[in-house]
Order: structure tokens, then C-alpha cells, then sequence
């Protein structure tokens, strides 16, 4: 009789899964990075792409169209539009990497907390509902008219439309994972809270809030030029994307590249943000 020998159970080994900077470096993936990457690399060099200030006016130069010398034309004010994108660029970059990250950190932490005891989850759930409540430019409005309107207002903004997005995920994940099996099988052996938090817990949680980190960076590039261009946000002289392609509208007729310049950057920042959440969305599905 063949004796039949049974083999240990061990932990499913996800060595083979695809990890995120794999996922990046090709298709979707690679073409969201050149994106950002361009646009993000003209901005740092501004003052090298441009021989203009954006804030400098140029005698005799108003309302120009496009040429060698200005290569999206001037605007009225006699200010190079190239010069004012780049800027732009910089300011709207500055922004949406100061509100995202911290409006994505003290969600986590939010959410973490619901998870500990039913009281501080009902808790978080109620801040939740009053934050998602107000859509997000009635907000700015309200709290422009508190403050006054800056650049503070759209990070104050932007912060506080990721907490409950955050928030949520990070609770919905980490009360998911903490319900599989092998967790459980952690806990009989006599593994730690933190042991079980390091090992099984926050890799499961972090691969979701990485593709939500980068659909959250394409939204906040929308709010901010929402902002701008009601007024609300980066107030002028100061450029920012919005703002510029506010100041365009009463002159389309006379150089209309005022709208387009600005308006392709932010196009090329949304659009590439978003192909960089879809890549990760999709290695994870994949995994």
C-alpha cells in the first residue's frame, strides 16, 4: 500500500505578482510617467526654457500671437504667455503634492482609528458624510468667503475632499484583510498585533492606496484650476494654470493660445495621472 505523505501548508508565495514600478514601466503606465515627467521637467525649468519673468510686461508687446520669440505670444498685459504656463506649472505642481499627500495621510489615520472600536468607526463615518455632504467647489466657495481666496484655500480644499476618500479605503481594506485566513493563522501561532500589522496587513492595504494616491493627484489638478479660473484660488498676478486660462477668455479672439497653453498642461497632468492610477489598478487586478 503507497503510504501518502502529506506536505506542510505554506503561506501562498506572491513573489510572481506584478509589483507597481513594473506596471509602470510600460503601456499605460510608461505613457502616464512621460506625461507628468514632461510637464513636471518643463516646469523645473522654467527659467531656463523661458528668457522671460512671468511677471515682467514687455514694452510694445501686447496681444502677440505665437513667434520665435514668444512661443505661445503675450498676453494683455504684455507678459509672455510660455513664461506664465511654466510658472504655472510650478505653482500648480507645489499645490497638488502638499494637499494630496497630507490630505491622504490624515485620512489613513482617520481610518485606521474606525477601525479599532465600533464607537470611534461611527464616529469617523458621521465626518465623513458632513465632509462628502458639501461637493467640493461649494466648499471652496464657502471657505474663500471665510479666509479670503489663495493658494491656502485650494489646499485647504483639496485636503479635506481626499480625508474621507482615504479614510474609507484604508478602513474598507484593513477590516477586509483582517478577515482572511492566513491572518487568523498568524494569530494562532502567536504572532503580534504589529508582526501581523507589518507582514499582512499594510501590504494589503498600501497596493489600493497607491492607486488611489495617483487618481487623487489627477482630481486635485481639476480643483485647482476650477478655482483659479472662478476667481477663488491663485489670485493674479500670480499665475496658475486656472487662473490663466481665466485670464484668456475675454481675449480667444486676439491670441487664443492664452487658453490653449494652459489648457493642454492640464489636460497632459490629468490625463497622465489618471493612465498611472489605471496601470497600478490594473497590476493589482492582475496579481
Amino acid at each position: 500500500m503507497t503510504s501518502v505523505v502529506e506536505k506542510p501548508v505554506v503561506a501562498e508565495d506572491n513573489s510572481g505578482a506584478v509589483s507597481p514600478l513594473r506596471a509602470l514601466r510600460g503601456g499605460q503606465g510608461l505613457a502616464g510617467v512621460l506625461l507628468v515627467g514632461v510637464v513636471a521637467l518643463a516646469g523645473v525649468l522654467a527659467g531656463v526654457l523661458s528668457a522671460y519673468d512671468a511677471l515682467a510686461q514687455i514694452p510694445g508687446a501686447n496681444l502677440l500671437g505665437p513667434n520665435a520669440e514668444h512661443w505661445l505670444g503675450t498676453d494683455h498685459l504684455n507678459r509672455d504667455v510660455a513664461a506664465r504656463v511654466l510658472a504655472g506649472i510650478r505653482i500648480n505642481l507645489l499645490i497638488v503634492l502638499l494637499a494630496v499627500p497630507v490630505g491622504a495621510v490624515i485620512g489613513s489615520l482617520v481610518g485606521l482609528a474606525a477601525t479599532v472600536h465600533p464607537i470611534a468607526d461611527v464616529a469617523a463615518q458621521r465626518v465623513f458624510d458632513l465632509i462628502l455632504a458639501f461637493p467640493s467647489l461649494i466648499f471652496a466657495i464657502a471657505l474663500a468667503a471665510v479666509t479670503g481666496p489663495g493658494w491656502h484655500a485650494v489646499v485647504i480644499v483639496i485636503i479635506a475632499a481626499e480625508i474621507p476618500i482615504f479614510g474609507r479605503q484604508i478602513r474598507t481594506a484593513v477590516l477586509a484583510v483582517r478577515e482572511q485566513p492566513f491572518v487568523e493563522a498568524s494569530e494562532v501561532i502567536g504572532a503580534g498585533t504589529w508582526w501581523i500589522l507589518r507582514k499582512h496587513v499594510l501590504p494589503n492595504v498600501l497596493e489600493p492606496l497607491g492607486v488611489q494616491f495617483a487618481l487623487s493627484l489627477s482630481v486635485a489638478v481639476f480643483i485647482e484650476g476650477a478655482m483659479s479660473f472662478i476667481g477663488i484660488g491663485v489670485r493674479p498676478p500670480e499665475p496658475s494654470l486656472g487662473s490663466l486660462i481665466g485670464e484668456s477668455i475675454a481675449n480667444l479672439d486676439a491670441n487664443p493660445w492664452m487658453a490653449i497653453g494652459p489648457l493642454t498642461v492640464v489636460a497632459a497632468l490629468t490625463l497622465g495621472f489618471l493612465l498611472i492610477a489605471q496601470a497600478l489598478g490594473r497590476a493589482r487586478r492582475v496579481a
